[in-house]
């Protein structure tokens, strides 16, 4: 991962972002020598954003068995069939 000051952004703006859609590595954006914030591709934030989704997918299911919210296979189809109708 890249690195750039804010005042870099600034002066490079449109020559960073082609980088970005070029390389598909993302920059860390600095200031005052801290992270402020991270620019990346649109296909990098659209991958990141779908894995993540199904990540809280993984992570509520597995909420509902601990806590006990589970349905038979049967149960399940049924309920799916309703759904998808």
């Amino acid at each position: 991962m890249r690195t750039e000051l804010v005042t870099t952004l600034k002066r490079k703006a449109t020559e960073i972002i082609a980088d970005l859609e070029s390389s598909q590595e993302s920059v860390l954006i600095t200031q005052h020598g801290k992270p402020a914030a991270y620019l990346m591709a649109v296909s990098t934030f659209d991958t990141l954003s779908r894995r993540l989704g199904i990540l809280e997918g993984i992570a509520r299911g597995e909420r509902a068995i601990e806590e006990g919210r589970v349905v038979s296979h049967a149960e399940a189809k049924k309920r799916m069939a309703r759904w998808l109708r």
